[in-house]
């Protein structure tokens, strides 16, 4: 059976955005931080990952594929919190930043996460019988959605609060980039083995964690880090 003309359509304009986000988040990340080349590389880098999202969903909806439905969801949700999180900076002064949308994406990516870990814990057959990776990007997507409600819940500690979420966030979605590029094309050479998918976040989580950890060491004075090695 031949996928219809429209269904081709959006498969050429998913490969079209994912290959433009792959190559505009280096010119984000390579550019000055808050200047005029990285915010417009960043905002098309965005709108890219939007495009690559809603055409994979349309695609996996269609086939169907649940499980591609469900990790498409939480994969732009770390995006979405990314950007969004750059217009919340106020709420390290204690005002109210979140609106409707913010509350009603977190709700239904932590409820969708929940699903994909769920019946990849128990019904693995459900989502294509990849049952670990399942459980790994709910989880992933339960805790990114979770500790985003919390941070809407409580006053941010650090007035740089909002550069840590974005930077986790855009390079969160940058690695479900990688990971579906890796399944895709690496995968049927290795016979669709499972740990393919892992791969991408197994080496981004960490460079996540280091590159924030230097952006912290950065961003606090100097004085604070002699107090904080001298007790």
């Amino acid at each position: 059976m031949h996928d219809p003309l429209w269904m081709k359509a959006f498969l050429g304009v998913h490969i079209a955005a994912g290959a433009s986000a792959f190559l505009l988040a280096p010119l984000a990340l390579l550019t000055a931080k808050g200047g005029k080349a990285h915010r417009r590389w960043g905002m098309i880098y965005f709108r890219a990952m939007a495009v690559v999202t809603v055409t994979a969903l349309v695609m996996a909806i269609y086939l169907p594929v649940l499980f591609l439905v469900l990790v498409a969801v939480f994969s732009f949700y770390a995006a979405f919190v990314g950007y969004r999180v750059l217009s919340q900076k106020a709420a390290y002064k204690g005002e109210n930043v979140v609106t409707w949308l913010d509350w009603s994406a977190a709700a239904f990516t932590f409820v969708s996460s929940a699903v994909l870990a769920g019946l990849g814990a128990a019904r693995p057959a459900l989502v294509q019988n990849l049952g670990v990776p399942a459980m790994v990007f709910g989880g992933l997507g339960m805790w990114i959605a979770g500790s985003t409600v919390w941070k809407f819940t409580h006053r941010p500690k650090e007035k740089m609060f909002w550069w840590y979420a974005h930077l986790a966030g855009m390079l969160g979605s940058y690695i479900a980039a990688w990971t579906a590029f890796c399944v895709v094309t690496i995968g049927p050479l290795l016979h669709g083995a499972w740990w393919i998918w892992i791969v991408p976040t197994g080496i981004g989580v960490p460079a996540i964690a280091m590159t924030t950890a230097y952006y912290r060491r950065k961003f606090t004075p100097a004085s604070k880090r002699v107090l904080s090695t001298n007790p």
